[in-house]
C-alpha cells in the first residue's frame, strides 16, 4: 500500500499482499463454464476475493523498484501509481482519466432479463456481472473477456441488480429462484465472487405458506413477507374509491407484516421483523403490486378497488424499501428496521454511502433523520440530503442538503453537525463529486461548480453550454449531468442533452480548477451499439456507465464496451 508524501516529505511505499491484508480465503475459481447443477459441492458464495486485487500485487512490487532512481520524476510516478490503484478499492473509483476514452474492447450480447429496456447489472468481486441468455455471465472489467458464467434456467429471477446508473451497484452475492426440471417445484442458488455456487436448494411449501413466497433478497439472502394478525383488524375507516378509481378517506387500522430474510444455501433463518400498521391514505391502499413485489415493477397503480392487505417493495443490496397499505418503512440487509416514524407517503429513507441512511420527511420543507448502520439516530438536518456520486475518500466525509423553499444548500458532517451555508444558485442540485479539498456539484441548468469543502466558497464554474470556440456551437448545447466519476484529480461528467436522442458526451474537469481537461461533445444521430458483429458506428456514449475495479464501462441493453 502506498501512503501520499505531504509536500516536501518522504515517499513511503509499504509491500502488503492484498489478498493476505484483507483476510480473503479464496474457495477455487470456478472456470470459464461454472453450472449450477446438482453435483456442484456447496460453497460459501461470498468468501473469494478480488481478482482486481491479485492482479495489483505485481504492479505494486514493480512500482516499488522505481524509488532507487532517486528523481522527483520517479517520486511524482510512483504516486500517481498509488493513487490509480487506491482509486480501484473506491466504489465507483476510476484509475486514470487524464485522457480521452476509447474503446478497448466490445463483448455483444444480452444484458438482462430481456423482459425490458433496463440493463441491470450487479458488481460482484471486481467483475460486471448480470443475467444473460444462458445465465449469469460475468466480465473481467479490464479485458472484457468473460471470467465467469453459471447457467440457469430460461425462468430463472437472480437479484439484487440494479440500472449501472445507480449509486451502489456492488453486492456480496447474488440468488437465483427458478422451477426445477418439472416446474412444480422452485429452488434457488447463492452466487459469490469466482461464479462459486450454492447447491441449489429446493424450497419447502410449508415455508410459503407459512412466512411467504420466496423473493430474491441482499447478501445471499431469501426474502419472504406476509401479512399477520386477523382479517378482523382491518377497519376501513371513512376510505372509499369512485369508479374513476380516485380513493380518498383513511384506513384506519389493519395487518402488520412480517418480513423475515434466510440463508440462500441452507434456508437457516437469519432475521425476522415486524413493520406495524399506521393509518393511510386510501391512495396506498388500492390494487397493487401483484405477486412481483421484489422486482421494478413495484409501482402504485389505483384501481378502485380497496385492498388493504396490499404490499410491495424495491430490493437494493442494502436495502429493502417496503410500501403499501400502512406499512411504509425501509429495512437493513442486517434486518434493521429504519422510518416508521414517518407517515406513510410524506416522505422514505435513503441510503447515504454503505453504512449511513436518512429518513426523509417532506412537509414543506425537506427535513432528514440521520441513522447509522445499526438503526440509531445520529443527528437531524434540514433540507434533502446528498452524498456524493463520486469520491476519492480523501476529504472529510461531507453531506450537502438541498432547501429550496429557503433557497438554501447547506453541508453537514455525517453526525448533522452544520459546516456551512450558502444560498441556492438555481434548483435541482446534485451533489456530482467530492475530491480533495472541493465539493462539485451541479444545478438543473447544467452548470457545474467547484466549492470549497471547508467554507462553501465558489472556486470556478464550468458552463455544459458555453461554446469553446466561436464556431463550435457549445459543448453539448443545453446540457444536464446524468453521471459523475472520479480518479482523484478530474471529474468526468456524463451529459445528456434536455431535447435528447442522441449520443451522450463526456468531459473531464480538473476538480481543483474547473479547466477542462478534454471533452467529446455528444448530441450526435443516434448512434447504432449493434453488437452483433462487434463493432459500432461511432464513439458516442448511448448507454450508462459503471465503473469497476478502477476501469470505466458502458453498458446496454445489447452490450458491453470498456473505455480506457
Amino acid at each position: 500500500m502506498a501512503r501520499d508524501p505531504d509536500e516536501g516529505d518522504a515517499f513511503v511505499f509499504e509491500l502488503v499482499d492484498d489478498d493476505a491484508a484483507a483476510g480473503d480465503v479464496p474457495t477455487g475459481p470456478a472456470g470459464p463454464d461454472t453450472t449450477a447443477d446438482a453435483e456442484l459441492a456447496a460453497a460459501d458464495p461470498a468468501a473469494s476475493g478480488s481478482p482486481g486485487r491479485r492482479r495489483r500485487a505485481a504492479a505494486q512490487a514493480a512500482a516499488v523498484l522505481a524509488i532507487v532512481l532517486g528523481t522527483g520524476l520517479a517520486v511524482d510516478g510512483i504516486r500517481d501509481h498509488a493513487r490509480m490503484e487506491r482509486m480501484r478499492d473506491i466504489p465507483g473509483g476510476v484509475a486514470d482519466l487524464s485522457a480521452p476514452l476509447e474503446e478497448t474492447w466490445v463483448w455483444a450480447g444480452a444484458v438482462g432479463s430481456g423482459e425490458s429496456s433496463t440493463a441491470d447489472v450487479v458488481v460482484l468481486g471486481g467483475v460486471l456481472a448480470f443475467r444473460s441468455d444462458d445465465g449469469l455471465v460475468a466480465l473481467d472489467p479490464a479485458t472484457g473477456q468473460e471470467a465467469w458464467t453459471v447457467r440457469l434456467r430460461a425462468n430463472a429471477d437472480c437479484g439484487p441488480t440494479v440500472s449501472p446508473a445507480r449509486a451502489d451497484p456492488a453486492s456480496e452475492a447474488l440468488v437465483c429462484l427458478q422451477r426445477t426440471g418439472d416446474g412444480t417445484e422452485r429452488e434457488v442458488v447463492a452466487v459469490g465472487p469466482d461464479g462459486a455456487t450454492s447447491a441449489p436448494r429446493v424450497l419447502d411449501a410449508a415455508d410459503t405458506r407459512r412466512y411467504g413466497l420466496p423473493h430474491v433478497g441482499p447478501d445471499g439472502a431469501v426474502l419472504r413477507a406476509k401479512r399477520a394478525g386477523p382479517v378482523s383488524a382491518i377497519d376501513l375507516g371513512d376510505a372509499e374509491c369512485t369508479a374513476a378509481g380516485e380513493c380518498y378517506g383513511t384506513v384506519e387500522a389493519g395487518r402488520d407484516l412480517l418480513l423475515r430474510a434466510e440463508d440462500a444455501a441452507t434456508g437457516a433463518a437469519r432475521w425476522t421483523v415486524t413493520v406495524p400498521f399506521r393509518a393511510a391514505d386510501a391512495a396506498l391502499c388500492a390494487r397493487t403490486f401483484g405477486g412481483s413485489w421484489g422486482g421494478s415493477d413495484s409501482r402504485l397503480v389505483l384501481s378502485g378497488q380497496l385492498t388493504p392487505d396490499t404490499f410491495g417493495a424495491r430490493v437494493t443490496s442494502g436495502l429493502v424499501d417496503l410500501n403499501g397499505c400502512g406499512v411504509e418503512a425501509s429495512v437493513t440487509s442486517d434486518g434493521v428496521v429504519l422510518g416508521t416514524e414517518i407517515e406513510p407517503g410524506r416522505g422514505g429513507v435513503i441510503r447515504l454511502g454503505a453504512i449511513r441512511y436518512a429518513g426523509v420527511t417532506f412537509a414543506g420543507v425537506a427535513r432528514a433523520r440521520l441513522y447509522a448502520a445499526d438503526g440509531d439516530v445520529v443527528g437531524e438536518i434540514t433540507g434533502y440530503p446528498l452524498s456524493p456520486a463520486a469520491t476519492d475518500e480523501v476529504g472529510p466525509a461531507t453531506l450537502l442538503a438541498v432547501d429550496e423553499p429557503a433557497r438554501r444548500l447547506r453541508a453537514y458532517e455525517p453526525d448533522g453537525t452544520p459546516r456551512w451555508d450558502i444560498v441556492l444558485q438555481s434548483g435541482g442540485q446534485e451533489f456530482l463529486a467530492q475530491v480533495g479539498d472541493t465539493a462539485v456539484v451541479t444545478s438543473g441548468a447544467g452548470t457545474v461548480r467547484g466549492l470549497d469543502l471547508a467554507t462553501g466558497t465558489e472556486r470556478w464554474a464550468w458552463d455544459g453550454s458555453a461554446p469553446v470556440s466561436a464556431d463550435d456551437g457549445g459543448y453539448f448545447g443545453s446540457a444536464h449531468v446524468v453521471q459523475a466519476f472520479t480518479d482523484g484529480e478530474s471529474v468526468l461528467l456524463l451529459t445528456e442533452r434536455e431535447a435528447g436522442g442522441g449520443t451522450q458526451g463526456l468531459v473531464a474537469l480538473d476538480a481543483a480548477s474547473g479547466a477542462v481537461l478534454w471533452d467529446r461533445p455528444g448530441g450526435g444521430p443516434l448512434t447504432t451499439f449493434d453488437l452483433t458483429d462487434g463493432d459500432t458506428v461511432e464513439q458516442g456514449v448511448v448507454g450508462d456507465l459503471i465503473a469497476v475495479d478502477g476501469n470505466l464501462l458502458e453498458v446496454t441493453p445489447r452490450g458491453v464496451r470498456g473505455l480506457g
